[in-house]
């Protein structure tokens, strides 16, 4: 199974609940991990089943960049908010330094997320 985290900083969790209504059809396929926020608006909103970790400030971004490590993570959704500070830019970093390394996917805009899908849709079949 694809597995799949999803994050988003808190100006574009709406984006992100939105984007993956419309391609529900995909994700519902998938093994999903979201920080906790994130998480709980697409089990609560979308319905889909996704495994949580803390919010990204109180290490959630880490604990997904572990996962990457691991091998557990296939393809990163991670909607950034470019024109506000966050106060765990540090984690961020790391988390998108993890994925360049272990050449893992990563989407930070809408543009790109619509790209890894559809590439996620394919390898589904």
């Amino acid at each position: 199974m694809i597995k799949v985290a999803l994050i988003a900083h808190d100006k574009k969790k709406l984006d992100l609940a939105m984007f993956v209504k419309e391609w529900k059809h995909v994700f519902q396929r998938c093994e999903l991990y979201a920080t906790k926020s994130t998480g709980t608006i697409l089990e609560e909103k979308i319905g889909l089943k996704v495994h949580k970790f803390e919010s990204g400030p109180y290490g959630g971004d880490l604990q997904i960049g572990a996962m990457i490590v691991s091998g557990q993570i296939d393809f990163v959704i991670f909607l950034r908010d470019p024109l506000t500070a966050q106060p765990h830019e540090p984690d961020v970093s790391a988390l998108m330094r993890v994925c360049d390394v272990h050449n893992i996917p990563l989407a930070t805009n809408l543009a790109t997320a619509e790209a890894l899908v559809l590439e996620i849709e394919k390898k589904l079949g």
